[in-house]
């Protein structure tokens, strides 16, 4: 371990910048949304997933999907104007900051990334916004990112924030996972949210056997990372937060994330991918 390593360290958030020998993550899943920004060992991880799930795309798409709701009913029933972007990715057509800034323009919002590639792209696409900005942190050393002077400077910690952890935290292999948001939570304010969705293994027995396959070719991809955790280990990166309930009517608790709060009624069934991710949001008492 190096000297300004820390315990949470993840042999997959270490940048790769524009190498194209190194699978990226932000560029993996760039892939996985059908994105132009990547290279071919990025689609290798793709195509490798794919020869176990057919429908391995629904998987970014769940997690995006997800997000542009979460991030809307933050702002709007939420009364949320700072969001802390935790591992952004590469732009995409829908960020958080269009939907936030679409109810409210003066919405704040801090992208948090350690790859150099997304960082250019973001800034360049942000130029003009003045209250949007891009910081390079590694996002599993939580004190890296809340000390940051960037971070600090545009989002006042005093007042409610939504914390996005949006398809991050299964690239994260170790088991501490709770310890690790808890870092995160402590330093919010009372009121404030955080949002997560992750790879889910179902536990059942039409679904466990594809999580595994899938976790499988991730975990021994290059890009070396893709936990698929049930959702009692992922009630554990929510502590002391108050979930809410992700439906009518329903129990406060992790859901698939296609089913967190959908926009309309659901006339397709969900594919066997989109029944291996799963989302919440949780709120800090006041």
């Amino acid at each position: 371990m190096s000297e300004t390593a820390s315990k949470y360290d993840a042999p997959s958030m270490v940048p790769v910048g524009v190498d194209p020998t190194r699978a990226s993550i932000a560029r993996v899943y760039d892939a996985f949304l059908g994105g132009k920004d990547n290279y071919a060992i990025d689609r290798e991880v793709f195509d490798q997933v794919l020869q176990v799930a057919p429908e391995a795309r629904d998987l970014a798409w769940s997690n995006r999907n997800f997000l542009t709701r979460a991030v809307r009913f933050l702002t709007d029933q939420g009364g949320i104007r700072q969001f802390l972007d935790c591992g952004s990715g590469l732009p995409t057509a829908e960020n958080t900051h269009q939907i936030a800034q679409r109810i409210d323009p003066e919405a704040r919002v801090v992208y948090v990334d350690n790859d150099p590639v997304v960082i250019a792209h973001g800034e360049a696409l942000l130029e003009e916004n003045d209250f949007t900005h891009f910081v390079a942190a590694d996002i599993f050393q939580p004190q890296q990112v809340l000390q940051n002077p960037q971070v600090r400077k545009h989002l006042d910690f005093e007042q409610p924030i939504a914390l996005l952890h949006v398809g991050t935290l299964h690239h994260y292999t170790a088991d501490n996972g709770g310890e690790l948001m808890r870092e995160y939570i402590d330093a919010l304010a009372p009121g404030s949210f955080v949002a997560i969705s992750h790879f889910l293994n179902p536990e059942t027995p039409e679904h466990q056997a594809l999580a595994t396959r899938m976790e499988d070719v991730f975990i021994h991809s290059p890009m070396r990372s893709g936990r698929f955790r049930t959702k009692a280990e992922l009630r554990k990166f929510l502590p002391g937060l108050e979930i809410i309930p992700p439906g009518p009517g329903a129990e406060p608790d992790f859901t698939l994330s296609d089913m967190w709060w959908p926009d309309g009624p659901r006339l397709r069934p969900l594919s066997p991918v989109e029944e291996c991710s799963a989302a919440a949001v949780g709120h800090k008492p006041l």
